[in-house]
């Protein structure tokens, strides 16, 4: 018998995470306009790949505003273990859409070394780009501390979005200044280059954090020893034993699920009584978790797996 979780449906909407979200997509708009006029005028490859990553980071900032709505959705009978997961899956959207913006930015920057660059006006092209870190330091700070009160995966990937975009685009402030001062226009592509491989390595990380979460890789070991911790605590309660130890994250939510062993005697209603206190305690210590308890008898001990083979204090 399993003791069901008593965990209760969220808010349909998160608004805190949805005007995070909005807040992005505007400021990225209007970035991409004033990058792609800017590097329009004065033919600077690497203030047209700016545009392109600003873009790139546009299409992130629209799927995190709709994921995030979406993922707060309760349980519904097509979806019992929530929604969580579309913040997942959008984080790897995002991925794949950098390392899209990534291979053309690259393309672009070789084939203007190749047919020798030329710029001009650089003037304007510093000043949007000073603009740009400003509006981007401001916006990404906002997602971040947002992102760390919610645990949504796809604002914290959204931030670190505009995180890369702000130092590229430092990068790329530098090279016009140099440019414009020394006459060496292929410093330009040869950014662009540079600004590529950043966001190459942003692209791979953002992806390769969302498809663990995916493929349900396990939760990492601190959070595993918590749990432990928490449970052993429990040993004066009538808890003699507990294993198949399981927990895996969706989102914002972990999701945990063991069988916990009872001492003798220990009537159901009891039983029932404390694997109810303990999810509370674990997700006291987790923060938002869904904590499944499978009740057994006493002598479905294992050897190793009794309480007493953990902390016996109850924290």
């Amino acid at each position: 018998m399993s003791a069901p979780s008593t965990t209760g449906p969220g808010p349909v909407v998160a608004p805190s995470k949805s005007r995070a979200a909005a807040l992005s997509i505007a400021s990225n708009t209007a970035l991409i306009l004033l990058k792609a006029i800017a590097g329009t005028v004065t033919g600077s490859v690497a203030l047209l790949t700016e545009a392109l990553h600003s873009a790139t980071d546009l299409v992130a900032s629209i799927v995190a505003f709709f994921s995030v709505r979406a993922a707060d959705a309760p349980a519904d009978e097509s979806h019992p273990y929530g929604h969580e997961k579309i913040e997942d899956m959008a984080a790897a959207i995002e991925g794949i859409l950098i390392l899209i913006g990534c291979g053309l930015i690259a393309f672009e920057a070789i084939r203007s070394l190749v047919r020798g660059p030329e710029v001009q006006r650089l003037g304007i092209g510093i000043a949007v780009l000073g603009v740009s870190i400003v509006v981007n330091f401001v916006v990404s700070r906002t997602l971040r501390g947002r992102a760390q009160r919610t645990g949504s995966p796809a604002l914290a990937a959204d931030a670190a979005h505009l995180t890369t975009d702000m130092a590229t685009s430092g990068g790329v402030l530098i090279a016009l200044v140099v440019a414009l001062t020394t006459g060496w226009d292929w410093i330009d592509p040869a950014i662009a280059l540079a600004v590529a491989a950043v966001i190459a390595i942003a692209g791979i990380r953002i992806l390769t954090r969302s498809s663990r979460v995916l493929v349900d890789e396990t939760l990492p070991d601190p959070e595993l020893d918590v749990i432990r911790e928490v449970v052993s605590g429990f040993a004066g309660r009538g808890i003699v034993g507990f294993h198949e130890l399981r927990g895996r994250q969706a989102g914002a939510r972990r999701h945990v699920d063991l069988h916990v062993q009872f001492q003798a005697g220990t009537t159901l209603e009891d039983a029932h009584r404390t694997a109810h206190e303990l999810q509370d305690a674990i997700r006291e210590r987790l923060g938002d978790a869904d904590v499944l308890i499978h009740l057994e008898p006493h002598h479905r001990v294992r050897p190793g797996q009794e309480v007493a083979r953990h902390a016996p204090t109850r924290g």
